[in-house]
């Protein structure tokens, strides 16, 4: 499943949680692009998506009163691609989550914010049986590395080797962050797997075989209740504070 473009053209790829990209260090699922302002311009001239030109995108916004009071107000210049990639840079470093129920037990002395279950599920998240962390780690449950997990023998999509060319980068792609995760199915590179239960019981099985397969992603023979404490251990990173934010919401 992903999200549908302009003329209701299916995109190539899910669409990433935008919560906390103010501290990623490169964007798109093959890491291509180094800052939120060159990222604004990718969707606006993909074919799949808006299909359209930054340059076009401003003569739009100088036929609207409002935009052109803004941007002379924010930037003393007319609207045009550079306030435009700005702007909506600025706004998306303004999307920050961090006061989920695990947060909250683990740096605002919270204790009682983590049922049995979810602490069950904490500990087995990063014990070395799963090696969970070995990918998904820090503040936002990832490394910003470039890895297979098995999702596929054969990938449609050539991950990292888009950007580089390099063999070695085929089918690689952008660990994604864990944040708020119950809530941004679907899931994996393609939105392929509508669940979190379905996301556990494919670590849970190995993955396909595939030459570039991370060596962390093997069976790991957990029992069902160990899977659901894994799964409620996701939910409790869960930011309602965040989701529900009117600062967010039109």
């Amino acid at each position: 499943m992903v999200s549908p473009g302009v003329a209701q053209r299916q995109g190539t790829r899910n669409t990433p949680s935008l919560a906390n990209v103010a501290y990623q260090p490169y964007l798109l699922r093959e890491g291509g692009v180094p800052t939120l302002e060159m990222q604004v311009l990718v969707p606006i001239q993909e074919h799949n998506e808006f299909d359209f030109n930054i340059v076009l995108v401003a003569e739009r916004l100088n036929q609207d009163a409002d935009y052109i009071t803004m941007s002379l107000d924010a930037y003393g210049r007319m609207p045009d691609p550079f306030v435009i990639t700005r702007s909506i840079a600025c706004f998306e470093r303004s999307l920050l989550s961090g006061y989920s129920r695990y947060d909250q037990y683990m740096y605002y002395q919270k204790p009682e914010a983590l049922t049995e279950t979810e602490i069950r599920g904490m500990n087995l998240f990063f014990s070395h049986r799963t090696n969970c962390t070995q990918c998904h780690s820090g503040p936002n449950f990832t490394n910003y590395s470039f890895e297979n997990n098995g999702l596929y023998e054969d990938y449609a999509d050539p991950g990292r080797y888009r950007f580089t060319g390099k063999e070695e980068d085929r089918a690689l792609f952008k660990v994604p962050g864990l944040r708020n995760i119950e809530v941004t199915m679907p899931y994996m590179h393609d939105g392929s797997i509508q669940t979190l239960e379905e996301v556990i019981n494919h670590y849970n099985s190995g993955g396909h075989l595939h030459a570039h397969k991370s060596t962390f992603v093997k069976p790991l023979n957990l029992s069902d209740s160990e899977r659901n404490d894994l799964i409620a251990f996701l939910s409790s990173l869960t930011d309602e504070t965040f989701i529900v934010n009117p600062l967010f919401t039109r």
